[in-house]
């Protein structure tokens, strides 16, 4: 060591500065990326009650609004990453959390079609740049040892989020509605004045706005910036990165050059078919099983817990497992295949409901559990800059899926009365995705660069 320190004096601090990393960072972001994904899918149970009070909010109607989120989104994702990677990610994701709030909020007092369209468009352009911006500060803190294990540990926040939240939502889903009990109709009085599905919106807006404020005292944007590591752990850890940034830097990439990268617009396009399996089904899900069984909306709200409870399984084991490995491509190809198979086997099992629902719960295990190995393939042969950039670009146009998706399926509905043809583009989309990253080889890549 170049400051005298001994080597095994410096890996213990190095592992001290890691396990404080772990705790000091990733809980407060998890909670973030909980109320996120929250903010961005309570459509899909709001949508229950709301289009019994907004008539001209049919299928259609929900699937686009729910996609032009990821229009805004796409405008300034790659902006924002980059604005973490040479900027603070803590300023950054404090000015992300508190407009987004306060946008998912104002949803609840929509009252037209056009309204629904302009507000999820400004969700989405308010909350760009936190997804990658989170995983390109993962890489500010986090040797690539770790960074698998430590995205897990922050993607499991949608399967926790999609686990959490449809029982609350459903609670508040009531308010202003009418419910037969023991066979009397009783109403249950507005709150406020505000129908349930109103609620929904204004009461997940709340914690991003306080957490925003939050984000701002409480992270820090590197290693040097932390008063909860001793001067050795923040030179230890500092080395780390640093040691391995030297590794990438005999040939570095200008973002330019990154955002050119044939195997960078690859992995976007296999993001993007991903996103449009994985956000038509999580946006729709109630509503199909709302048709194909006629469920009421308690029962439904239990349902739908069951497939994220798997895909939080699975992610957790795909972030442990590809870390233990160090491999990548396999650890999001199978899960992905998985999905697809799942889910076009999953109109098939009109009829039977405990099949129904276990072809979803594998559904969504592809859906989350390839995240963890897929984001960390980027870093595999680009650094800094050039990796933030590429993350943005990558998931920028990947969620553009996540119009593409739900705009299907609702359309399809629309037109044809059923959900079946639009769950079969949905898998097909999936398995090209499979089939791009399974033909890749950035490992090797890694390795020579």
């Amino acid at each position: 060591m170049t400051d005298g320190t001994s080597p095994s004096t410096a890996v213990s601090a190095l592992d001290r500065a890691r396990r404080k990393a772990y705790w000091r960072l990733l809980p407060l972001l998890f909670i973030c990326y909980v109320i996120a994904y929250v903010d961005r899918a309570n459509v899909a149970i709001a949508k229950l009650t709301m289009t019994r009070d907004l008539p001209d909010f049919d299928n259609a109607v929900i699937g686009h609004g729910a996609g032009m989120f990821f229009i805004g989104y796409f405008l300034l994702e790659i902006p924002g990453t980059l604005i973490v990677e040479k900027w603070s990610a803590r300023k950054w994701i404090c000015r992300i959390m508190i407009t987004w709030g306060i946008m998912a909020a104002l949803t609840a007092f929509v009252h037209t079609p056009f309204q629904f369209y302009l507000v999820r468009f400004f969700l989405g352009l308010s909350e760009a740049g936190f997804f990658p911006g989170v995983i390109v500060y993962l890489t500010h803190w986090f040797p690539a040892g770790d960074r698998a294990r430590a995205l897990s540990c922050f993607l499991v926040a949608t399967p926790v989020a999609q686990i959490i939240s449809p029982k609350i939502s459903n609670a508040l889903l009531k308010f202003g509605t009418d419910e037969t009990i023991n066979g009397v109709i009783v109403h249950r009085p507005e709150l406020f004045g505000l129908e349930g599905w109103q609620c929904v919106y204004i009461f997940w807006g709340i914690p991003a706005v306080l957490l925003g404020v939050a984000v701002f005292f409480l992270l820090k944007d590197r290693p040097r910036d932390a008063g909860w590591l001793t001067p050795e752990e923040r030179e230890a850890l500092h080395q780390e990165l640093e040691r391995e940034k030297n590794l990438h830097r005999r040939r570095r990439m200008t973002v330019l050059e990154a955002l050119r990268h044939p195997k960078v617009l690859l992995l976007a396009l296999a993001y993007f078919c991903i996103v449009t399996g994985s956000y038509g089904v999580e946006f729709f899900l109630p509503s199909i099983l709302q048709q194909w069984y006629h469920l009421k909306l308690d029962t439904i709200t239990w349902l739908v817990i069951l497939p994220p409870m798997l895909a939080l399984a699975g992610q957790i084991f795909v972030g442990w497992n590809s870390d233990r490995t160090k491999e990548r491509r396999y650890h999001a190809v199978v899960p992905i295949a998985l999905g697809a198979l799942s889910l076009a086997l999953a109109p098939l099992t009109q009829g039977h409901l405990f099949l129904t629902v276990a072809c979803f719960m594998l559904a969504f295990l592809g859906f989350k559990a390839y995240m963890p190995a897929f984001w960390s393939l980027p870093n595999l042969f680009l650094t800094e800059a050039a990796a933030a950039g590429s993350i943005g670009l990558i998931n920028s146009i990947g969620n553009l899926g996540g119009y593409l998706g739900p705009s299907v399926l609702g359309k399809v509905q629309t037109v044809t009365g059923s959900f079946v043809g639009g769950i079969y583009f949905l898998c097909v989309s999936m398995a090209v995705s499979a089939v791009i990253i399974f033909l890749l080889r950035l490992e090797r890549d890694g390795r020579h660069q």
